[in-house]
């Protein structure tokens, strides 16, 4: 029979930390409706209070069309100390009629969206840049009411 030393009980414990670390991180966001309770909705026999029922309240009403609802979810993992990766991303769209009555419901995958490229220009401004010392140094006497500071409009001079 093998006794367990100190350093296999270490090993051991440290195998187990490195295996769960490495597990993923599962976090669903917003509103992921599931097919099941998409398939009870049926467009012109579903009111908005079915719907609200069925799915909760929605994630954004449209900007434009009151009648337009729109339940956004995604699903990501994240490894580690990795950026999270998104597995799924849905969105819902049910539009209403004017009797408020499902019109109409569309099912977006992630196939549906489009990549955004975020731009890395900064802005120009006036001035220079000043590092931390030359703005704490530079407010001193500013406004200390002598010879050197500022004075306020209407303010006699001393």
């Amino acid at each position: 029979m093998v006794r367990p030393t100190l350093r296999h009980v270490s090993a051991a414990c440290l195998l187990g930390l490195t295996v769960a670390a490495c597990s993923p991180t599962i976090e669903t966001r917003g509103n992921l409706a599931e097919k099941a309770r998409l398939d009870q909705i049926r467009p012109g026999v579903s009111t908005r209070d079915d719907v609200a029922v069925t799915l909760g309240t929605p994630s954004t009403v449209g900007t434009f069309d009151e009648n337009t609802w729109y339940y956004i979810g995604a699903r990501t993992e994240k490894t580690a100390f990795f950026q999270p990766e998104v597995v799924e991303r849905k969105v819902v769209v049910v539009r209403f009629d004017e009797n408020g009555t499902v019109a109409d419901i569309q099912e977006l995958d992630q196939s549906a969206g489009q990549q955004v490229e975020l731009v890395e220009r900064t802005t120009p401004t006036a001035g220079r840049d000043m590092n931390f010392i030359e703005q704490m140094l530079g407010n001193i006497g500013r406004f200390s009411g002598g010879q050197g500071g500022v004075r306020q409009p209407g303010m006699p001079r001393r």
